[in-house]
């Protein structure tokens, strides 16, 4: 875990966050997780585990049964809903392995989407998308872009705005592994660049081997790893970035 400095605010607390499904079937028990600003985490686990169950706590999409998330000093259970939609749109950052980019609109026009909805200037955008090797393409559309390029366009538009925390789900998901380590690479650089934290949910090692730590997500709780690989080695055995199934919720 990375030392924190006297008074900088974790970007993320998750304090005693519990969660079951059905019949009592326990996803997460009484879990406790602090992230600090800048901090890159891979969360690793089953399929059906509660991998994207945990995100989208976090992001306040679900509500656990007991605990707290905190984001940036903010209790998001103590936000009523004018206010949590504020602090996603203020706070998060979202990159999927579907990218979600607009077909409609430009590539400087679906970045800038971030900075409209905060009612911030929009012309940082091309500076983004120069900044994830896209320089001169904003007037594109995604239908001309490879799946690498939307990936990239997906995570400018999670950067843009710069936000405190960026939540992060299978984004290599849909790439082949080369594509997939690069766009890793530029992922993380971007990430420390902005001082945003990010949590990636990922079933691949080699993708996993991109962050500061690596976390198993088991039993309802996390637990670190004990893997080695690091993001360079990790290219050597690239069959291990694969297309990956949804988390059951």
């Amino acid at each position: 875990m990375a030392l924190r400095e006297e008074g900088v605010v974790p970007a993320l607390e998750c304090r005693g966050l519990s969660k079951a499904y059905g019949a009592g079937r326990i996803v997460l028990a009484r879990l406790d997780f602090t992230l600090e600003p800048g901090e890159f985490v891979a969360i690793m686990g089953d399929s059906g585990v509660g991998k994207s169950t945990l995100l989208n706590l976090i992001a306040g999409l679900d509500s656990a049964d007991s605990g707290e998330v905190i984001i940036d000093g903010s209790v998001v259970s103590r936000l009523d809903d004018n206010a949590a939609t504020r602090l996603r749109r203020q706070k998060l950052g979202f990159v999927f392995q579907a990218f979600h980019v607009l077909p409609h609109l430009t590539l400087a026009q679906n970045v800038a989407l971030p900075l409209l909805l905060n009612e911030l200037p929009t012309a940082g955008a091309l500076d983004v998308l120069a900044a994830v090797g896209l320089s001169g393409r904003g007037d594109d559309f995604p239908r001309q872009l490879s799946g690498g390029e939307l990936q990239r366009v997906a995570i400018a538009r999670a950067l843009v705005h710069r936000p405190k925390l960026i939540l992060a789900d299978e984004p290599t998901g849909n790439l082949d592994p080369d594509t997939a380590h690069d766009v890793l690479g530029l992922f993380r650089a971007q990430s420390k660049a902005t001082g945003a934290a990010t949590i990636m949910v990922t079933h691949s090692e080699a993708a996993a081997a991109v962050a500061d730590r690596i976390l198993i997500l088991s039993d309802g709780g996390l637990h670190a790893s004990s893997a080695r690989t690091t993001f360079s080695d990790s290219h050597a055995d690239s069959r291990s970035i694969a297309r990956s199934a949804d988390d059951a919720r």
